[in-house]
């Protein structure tokens, strides 16, 4: 008798399988951000993958996130990695330096521990806090939450095939 249930019945069993996923978020514009963790868990229990597989850790900001991801997946506990971030423009230029200084040590950690990295960091051309410009982001954090689910599933099932050939 088959025990899976009737919501699950159509979930790849690549996806069953799988373990820990860590969602890394930083704390700068926390109700932005925040959106994205959101969207990411709805859409991974779509998928079978339950919120008890997916531990959120939270950091300062993102310029923290690369080398937290290096520790999380050096400890080989974590199938994939997630990093959630909102880079503004405070005023100055630094806001491009961080957000390329954060994907690109994102890109190296998961080249040298053969751990997923998905990116959610963004960095907008404009940020203000009107009420409008608060809903874009808050909708386009659940739209890219939503994307890395999706990314995380089929990079779930690239893994298993690999493993299996």
């Amino acid at each position: 008798m088959n025990h899976i249930s009737p919501s699950l019945a159509n979930v790849n069993p690549a996806l069953l399988s799988a373990g820990k996923i860590a969602f890394i978020r930083a704390n700068w514009h926390l109700e932005i951000v925040d959106q994205a963790r959101i969207g990411f868990s709805n859409e991974m229990k779509t998928h079978g993958i339950s919120e008890n597989q997916i531990e959120i850790i939270d950091v300062p900001g993102a310029y923290e996130i690369p080398l937290l991801a290096k520790r999380l997946a050096k400890t080989q506990q974590y199938d994939l990695i997630v990093a959630a971030a909102l880079v503004v423009d405070g005023g100055i230029y630094a806001h491009q330096f961080v957000a390329a200084a954060v994907v690109s040590g994102m890109m190296q950690t998961q080249l040298e521990t053969d751990v997923p990295i998905l990116s959610v960091v963004l960095t907008p051309q404009q940020f203000d806090e009107s009420k409008e410009r608060q809903k874009f982001f808050f909708d386009h954090f659940i739209t890219k939450g939503k994307e890395a689910a999706e990314a995380c599933v089929m990079v779930l099932e690239q893994k298993t095939a690999i493993a299996a050939a």
